[in-house]
């Protein structure tokens, strides 16, 4: 079941955090659409995809263990990209989203003053 086309908003703080973890918009639109898992965030009314790391080689490197998480939220036709950012180890499914505290308290500061 697909969800009908949103045109998508980046939020400043998602455009940081894609160039301090290295991900592109390909990646984190390539994320949204195809996640691994998909659970609510920590925001209401946020949803948090996650994807496990990918090795694209044909060498027999051990695959470093990680995930990419991302946080968007549906508003009105939008989809509002809130936050992106690596996890390097596994999380479980269920538990809380592993989201680096730093990270944490800027989206809950923004949250409460409304930018979100």
């Amino acid at each position: 079941m697909s969800l009908p086309y949103r045109k998508i908003q980046w939020t400043e703080h998602a455009k940081l955090k894609m160039k301090q973890y290295g991900l592109s918009k390909s990646k984190i639109i390539n994320l949204m659409h195809r996640p691994e898992r998909r659970e609510a965030g920590i925001a209401p009314g946020t949803i948090a995809a996650m994807q496990t790391n990918k090795l694209y080689s044909n060498a027999k490197a051990k695959r470093t263990p990680g995930e990419i998480w991302l946080m968007y939220k549906d508003v009105k036709e939008f989809r509002k990209i809130i936050s992106a950012w690596r996890y390097p180890g596994i999380s479980k499914p269920g538990e809380d989203i592993p989201i680096p505290e730093a990270i944490r308290a800027e989206l809950l500061d923004a949250l409460n003053n409304g930018d979100i």
